[in-house]
């Protein structure tokens, strides 16, 4: 019994509670549940611990953002060296969000994505209006910073607790005073999330078996194509294209990054929700890679929010996909539309289940497509969605070692060492 609440043996439990959830939820399938009925178990059990679990997780994202932008804002003491590391950061996230879109897009194209399939638009599925351009740049300037920390609103969390940051920096003596406060605040945080993981794998449970419970294999087989096609660039992006990044520009043991961020990619499958990993990622970077905490505590809230390389995946083959199956040729102009629409999209994506489908409504309004072809690939796209979770939130960790690698503030010996354990922080 002491073995399923220590903290060494974290990682070993949520696969275990994966495995048992995937079983549990595939034998309640096999029984006849559905989304429309999905019964006690799924419905009503499976579906309050996952609630609970994932509200416990998403308390800590507003004061965890705004404490750790501020003590990595602030840490930084040089705001030249603030701004050489957030061009850095953001040239490094928009670029990988370009390389994801494309090749998800080159891979649909090669395989014919769409071809042959019978679309049918007589969905239910409604979409929610998608934000313009102007509308999402406008609304990362907070009116009220309080507003936007009780909506949730995280790139207006994100901009106050950098602009509150630069202040303390240029305040001197004040700054550090304030600094202090504000690192022991981080600390107390810190402290919650080991706390709040002991419960990860009953969540990660109860999540998982409602997934399989109402989903089962069956929407897989009807969207087989689209789903394995996703699920590939996905793979391909997550383990290649940022093995490759992360060589290249770090030197760093790509195999030993990977297994150092086993725990991380499966909570992240399990909840998938950038922002419910967000505690989890940062706790990481900074005792398992080796990223010291001025560098991570910036550039891992920030790839949080508009870091989502796995939804641009997504919205790469979903756009190939239908507008083959409706017979729309899009030519060169209309795939270069989609990557540039995608890698702003993604921008304004937050790091929640599902929205990732919200904003592909801003794609398919770019290149002419019917938003009702959205509700065609919605059956498969939970599943999916715990996919390119995992590999958000592995860019935000490739990013942001090969920018503290770069700047000096990354220990080589914690990033080599053997995994650290848990007990040693709690």
């Amino acid at each position: 019994m002491n073995a399923l609440f220590d903290p060494r043996y974290l990682t070993r439990n949520i696969l275990i509670g994966m495995a048992l959830g995937g079983v549990i939820g595939t034998v309640l399938n096999q029984m006849g549940a559905t989304a429309e009925n999905p019964g006690f178990i799924a419905g009503e059990l499976f579906q309050f611990m996952g609630d609970v679990f994932v509200r416990s997780l998403q308390l800590l994202v507003v004061p965890l953002v705004l404490l750790s932008l501020i003590v990595g804002t602030a840490s930084l003491d040089d705001v030249r060296k603030l701004g050489r590391i957030g061009v850095k950061t953001l040239a490094f996230y928009v670029g990988t969000t370009a390389v994801a879109i494309s090749i998800a897009m080159g891979m649909a194209v090669l395989f014919r994505a769409g071809a042959g399939f019978q679309l049918n638009l007589e969905s239910s599925f409604s979409v929610q209006d998608s934000p313009g351009l102007r509308t999402v740049l406008t609304n990362i300037f907070p009116k009220n910073p309080f507003a936007a920390m009780a909506e949730g609103n995280m790139l207006q969390v994100i901009l106050f607790a950098i602009l509150i940051g630069i202040a303390m920096c240029l305040a001197g003596k004040p700054g550090q005073r304030v600094l202090a406060i504000a690192q022991d605040l981080n600390d107390v945080v810190m402290k919650l999330v080991v706390v709040l993981m002991m419960a990860a794998p009953f969540g990660v449970l109860a999540l998982v078996g409602k997934t399989f419970a109402v989903q089962g294999f069956s929407t897989i087989a009807a969207l087989g194509q689209y789903f394995f096609l996703v699920l590939a660039a996905l793979l391909l992006h997550g383990f290649v294209t940022y093995g490759i990044i992360l060589k290249v520009f770090s030197g760093l043991s790509v195999k030993r990054f990977f297994t150092q961020m086993r725990r991380v990619q499966l909570f992240a499958f399990s909840t998938a929700s950038s922002n419910a990993t967000l505690p989890l990622n940062l706790e990481n970077a900074e005792h398992n890679l080796g990223i010291k905490r001025s560098i991570g505590s910036f550039t891992i809230p920030l790839g949080a929010t508009i870091n989502m390389d796995g939804t641009a995946i997504m919205q790469g083959v979903a756009t190939v996909f239908i507008s083959t199956a409706l017979g729309v040729e899009l030519g060169v102009s209309g795939y270069l539309m989609v990557i540039m629409t995608a890698t702003l999209a993604s921008v304004g994506t937050a790091g929640v289940p599902g929205v990732g489908l919200i904003m592909l409504a801003m794609v398919f309004n770019q290149v002419g497509l019917p938003l009702e072809a959205i509700g065609v690939i919605l059956g498969v796209d939970r599943l999916l969605d715990m996919v390119r979770t995992a590999v958000n939130v592995t860019g935000d960790a490739v990013v942001s070692t090969i920018v503290a690698k770069s700047e000096g503030e990354f220990s080589q010996e914690i990033f080599d060492a053997e995994e650290p354990r848990w007990e040693e922080r709690a």
